[in-house]
């Protein structure tokens, strides 16, 4: 039997469409990169290069009105986000959204609505849950190895001192700054591993000269019996745990980053690795607990990470046999929880999830 094939347009082919989603997408058998919108002369040279039978557009509209494509990929700034998903899902396609999902909670809750109506698939990019060193902190958790989790923390840092052109970190805009697009990867995780929470504490800061946006912040997650605390910054020379847990019987520490990020940027492709996604071992994480009586402290080998993971769901949920990994609900409760950190940093108060 023949494989069902997915014809994707792409909406976008900057840092997003050609890290994660050209190469990502194209790794994973049943879908075709069929059409690219595109207007930048560089980038269009490199998706000839890259893509060769992909059809190049500079009529965005020519993606929504094509009757071949069944999944349109948004891959834009942020603020476009919702039009063209919404644009998208009218005419007929599903969706799949470069995170932050959408600039407003609102947004989100409209396009909900016009994906149940429409009966069309609507995820998001929420891609770094199957970064390595999440998915072995996931395991961690779900293996009880370190007792009930009481205390949780992640950190998303880097040192760029200096603000650049980018306009995510540096220029005012709707949806821009640190909290949307890596804060709401650090969300995602937490809501991932332990729902929503009860409370939302947040500060949010501007901490480089000459930027518009926040470029740093905390943000605490209050649960029953735990306290999950997500941080970024731009100015953090000395890298802290990527990942520290505490729990009842022990802890878990882990620095340094998922390594596909990385790759992707070097042009590595997921097929022509045999080790993709696998961590060097000097940045394995290191447990202390302890397990039926016995202390054991040691390093904990870190799982592959692998991005095609999502659309591997992606693509079985279009073919009718798996439900969604990321759920457009989660990705719209992920924006919720920046707009709450954001009230809870300008009125200096715990806020309750709603």
């Amino acid at each position: 039997m023949s494989q069902t094939i997915v014809n994707v347009g792409l909406i976008g082919y900057g840092f997003g469409g050609q890290v994660f989603h050209g190469p990502i997408l194209t790794s994973v058998p049943g879908f075709n990169l069929y059409m690219v919108y595109e207007t930048k002369h560089a980038n269009i040279e490199l998706i000839k290069k890259r893509h060769p039978d992909a059809k190049v557009v500079s009529d965005v509209n020519e993606i929504f009105e094509s009757k071949d494509i069944h999944l349109v990929i948004v891959a834009t700034p942020n603020i476009v986000h919702f039009s063209y998903a919404k644009k998208a899902m009218e005419n007929g396609k599903n969706v799949l959204v470069e995170k932050p999902f959408t600039c407003t909670s609102k947004e989100a809750d409209e396009l909900i609505a016009i994906s149940r109506k429409t009966n069309k698939l609507l995820t998001v990019n929420h891609n770094r849950r199957w970064d390595s060193d999440f998915r072995t902190v996931e395991k961690i958790i779900k293996n009880n190895l370190l007792g009930e989790i009481i205390e949780y923390e992640a950190h998303y840092d880097r040192f760029k001192p200096e603000t650049g052109d980018n306009w995510r970190f540096q220029k005012a805009s709707p949806a821009g700054g640190t909290l949307y697009d890596l804060g709401s990867h650090l969300i995602d995780q937490a809501q991932h591993l332990f729902g929503l929470p009860e409370e939302i504490f947040g500060y949010v800061d501007v901490q480089r000269e000459k930027s518009e946006v926040v470029d740093s912040f905390e943000v605490i997650l209050k649960y029953q019996d735990l306290k999950v605390t997500l941080k970024s910054g731009m100015i953090v020379r000395e890298p802290a745990p990527h990942f520290c847990l505490n729990g009842r019987k022990g802890s878990f520490v882990k620095y340094g980053m998922d390594v596909q990020e990385e790759e992707l940027i070097l042009g590595k492709v997921p097929d022509e690795c045999e080790d993709w996604g696998r961590e060097p071992e000097a940045i394995h994480g290191k447990i202390n607990t302890e397990m039926g009586g016995v202390h054991i402290t040691g390093t904990v080998e870190s799982e592959a990470g692998d991005y095609r993971e999502l659309y591997r769901n992606i693509y079985q949920a279009l073919t009718g046999n798996e439900e969604l990994a990321v759920t457009a609900q989660q990705a719209r409760n992920t924006i919720r929880i920046i707009e709450l950190a954001e009230q809870s940093s300008k009125e200096k108060r715990w806020v309750r999830f709603e």
